[in-house]
């Protein structure tokens, strides 16, 4: 179902969103000396393995000279055998343990803690002391993870497999076995013509036959790319050997001058514009949606401000929302002491301020989240789609710097906000 597989996109851009959040996060505490612990646990990977290996990593750091490294070093360690102890294996694909000492004011330091499950399957096992946690492996793991079918063909040769981010599947390459022509005349050419391309065209439905079971069971697929040297690729199109439903999702096809795994890379790098566009393009038309609706006298099905948005949200009057990737801010619950209560969206934690009395007193926080998390949270609860643009396109350009990135198309009109 076309809905089913929307839900799926957003469920997994919305992961890809919380772990970039974390990234950046964790990639901005520096430590002093060695005193951040990165663990990466990858899923075949035994726990009590892990164990064994930190509690020898424990048994060392007692050599340590610096008293205050050694003593966050094995606090570190104390602290991710402590959680371990809640996992009989690891998550599909493996978990991260970043845990060490950063200076907070003057001299003094806190202990700070992620546990992240990657988006990717971990491929090795890797402990780490540093003055910084060790988050180099795991940006490509941001790339977009639209999937897309891959298929190389010519007369002679097939090769089959998925493009899922930046990762390419190779799953199964078929030989056809096709005689070539030949150059003898009369009766027996023609008769031999005749079964070459009856071997073609049975070489050709079982390539279709192993790109349908190969296609047709994937959750999200976006498009499918067929490429190769000369005009068999668009014969093979064109004869419409796909399944009618796979047919809808090909994309232009592609010149390459193989068709074996070599032949998949370099259909993916020869389709980079194709890629690109498709990608941009959802955001193109989701931002055009938006505008009609603008242009209108009365605003049309559109709302736009945190403010504003905020309010139609409450009202479960929104359809879809879009929120830009580039907001960091912060929406904080807090309670001052004169005022009491109230929410505040906040550049960060630090330094706020009563908006009502302006008093010197820093009020206490009761409550933060991330912005875009915290709109994810109101949104799910309405029934609201959420849809995370980049900061790539001109579109989501748009939407960042001339509308705050925040804006909503609307269920109905609500008029006088």
């Amino acid at each position: 179902m076309v809905a089913d597989e929307g839900d799926y996109e957003r469920q997994m851009e919305k992961r890809r969103y919380d772990f970039k959040r974390a990234l950046e996060e964790i990639r901005d505490i520096h430590g002093r000396g060695t005193e951040l612990v990165s663990v990466y646990v990858p899923p075949d990977k035994q726990i009590s393995d892990v164990a064994n290996y930190l509690r020898g990593e424990l048994s060392q750091s007692q050599n340590i000279k610096s008293k205050r490294t050694q003593k966050a070093v094995s606090g570190a360690i104390e602290s991710i055998l402590a959680r371990l102890k809640y996992f009989k294996t690891p998550p599909p694909n493996g978990v991260i343990f970043f845990i060490g000492e950063a200076p907070t004011s003057g001299d003094q330091t806190k202990q700070v803690q992620f546990v992240l499950e990657p988006p990717e399957p971990i491929t090795s096992f890797m402990y780490r002391c540093d003055s910084e946690f060790y988050t180099e492996k795991l940006w490509d793991m941001l790339d977009d993870k639209e999937t897309f079918g891959l298929l190389v063909i010519d007369r002679s040769e097939a090769t089959v497999g998925l493009l899922k981010g930046t990762s390419i599947i190779v799953l199964k390459n078929v030989q056809s076995f096709v005689p070539s022509k030949h150059g003898r005349g009369g009766q027996s050419a023609l008769r031999f013509e005749r079964l070459i391309e009856i071997a073609a065209h049975e070489f050709f439905k079982k390539v279709a036959e192993i790109a349908d079971d190969a296609f047709l069971n994937q959750e999200s697929l976006l498009g499918i790319l067929i490429g190769g040297p000369g005009d068999t690729k668009k014969f093979f199109i064109t004869e419409e050997y796909l399944n009618h439903e796979l047919r809808k999702k090909v994309l232009d096809p592609v010149d390459t001058s193989y068709t074996d795994e070599y032949g998949l890379k370099e259909l993916v790098e020869n389709a980079k514009t194709i890629l690109t566009d498709l990608s941009l393009n959802r955001e193109k038309e989701l931002m055009q949606r938006f505008f009609r609706e603008l242009r209108k006298p009365d605003g049309g099905l559109s709302c736009y401000g945190e403010d504003e948005v905020r309010h139609a949200l409450a009202l479960g009057a929104i359809d879809t929302l879009l929120i830009s990737e580039g907001i960091r801010l912060k929406r904080v619950k807090i309670n001052c002491q004169n005022c009491g209560e109230m929410e505040l969206t906040v550049p960060d934690e630090d330094h706020i301020q009563c908006p009502n009395c302006k008093s010197p007193t820093p009020p206490e926080i009761l409550e933060s989240k991330d912005f875009i998390d915290a709109f994810y949270d109101e949104a799910d609860q309405v029934g609201t789609k959420v849809e995370l643009l980049t900061v790539d396109s001109e579109e989501g350009d748009i939407l960042l710097r001339a509308f705050g990135g925040i804006v909503a198309m609307l269920r109905y009109n609500i008029g006088g906000m």
